[in-house]
Parts: structure tokens; C-alpha cells; sequence
């Protein structure tokens, strides 16, 4: 058995988490790539926008880094959270006279909650993303996430 720590790391097929990937796998982790597949309706979604984070393109994207790093890729169907968290959220407080916001629910219960489980799932140890965001140590110990050095780029609120 090995003693690597096991990484499951969300692939976009973009650079950020392509980088995250090939730095992990170079200090011997473990990695194993996901891309969490949330779209609904494919001849829907094939209207929309084909270079988003989360669009086929961006699949077969990850797929491709994923290939040529050597490691084990998977697309997990989270279509299902994604319809009930998300959208029937979304309809519901819209129906309300709230203006929702679908990123902040999809990033609790999909993007963190229901890929963690997967994670857990398959034996990992953790889980990591190509997100901007700088990690500082406390005073008592634990670690706190800051905003990124990198304004433009800063995407905490995600996290």
C-alpha cells in the first residue's frame, strides 16, 4: 500500500486547475482529476456558451491535461444536486421577490459539499482547486484564506 497522500483535484480544463494538478503531482501526491458535470439538458447547454467552466469543451479540456500528466480522470454527474439544490433554489426565491444567487448555493452544496463526499468516496485525502486565493497561518495554528495578491484574479468568494 502506499503512504501518498491521495488529491482529488475539480479540473476546468483551464490552466489554473491544469497548474494545481501537475504542482501536486510533482510533490508526490497521489491526483486523481475531476470535473463535476451539473448541466442539465446537453441540447440545451450545446446553445450556451462553449468555453465556460463548465461547458463539453472545457470535458474534453481536463480530459486532455488529465491524460497527459497520467493521471485517472473521471466526470462525475452531479445533475441531480445541481436541479434540486440550485435551480429549484433559484425558482423558489425568484417566485419569492428575492434576487437569488445560483454560484453561492451551487458552490456550498455542489461544488464543496457534494464534491468532498466524492472525494471521501474514492479514498482521497483531500481535495484542491485552481482557485486565486492565498492561504495564511494564524497565530493559534490554523489557516485562513485570503483574499488573492492578484485582484483581477481573486476568487475567494468561491471558497
Amino acid at each position: 500500500m502506499s503512504d501518498r497522500k491521495k488529491v482529488a483535484v475539480a479540473m476546468s480544463g483551464g490552466v489554473d486547475s491544469s497548474v494545481a494538478v501537475m504542482l501536486l503531482k510533482n510533490m508526490g501526491y497521489d491526483v486523481t482529476g475531476v470535473t463535476m458535470q451539473i448541466w442539465l439538458d446537453e441540447g440545451l447547454y450545446s446553445m450556451a456558451r462553449s468555453d465556460g467552466c463548465c461547458s463539453l469543451s472545457a470535458v474534453d479540456d481536463a480530459e486532455k491535461v488529465a491524460d497527459k500528466l497520467g493521471i485517472p480522470y473521471n466526470v462525475v454527474n452531479f445533475k441531480d444536486i445541481f436541479r434540486d439544490r440550485v435551480i429549484e433554489n433559484f425558482k423558489n426565491e425568484y417566485m419569492t421577490g428575492r434576487t437569488p444567487n445560483p454560484c453561492i448555493v451551487c458552490n456550498r452544496y455542489v461544488k464543496w459539499e457534494a464534491l468532498l463526499d466524492w472525494a471521501k468516496g474514492i479514498g482521497a485525502d483531500y481535495i484542491a482547486t485552481g482557485h486565486y486565493a492565498r492561504i495564511a497561518r494564524l497565530d493559534n495554528g490554523r489557516y485562513a484564506i485570503k483574499r488573492s495578491a492578484t485582484e483581477a484574479k481573486d476568487q475567494t468568494y468561491a471558497l
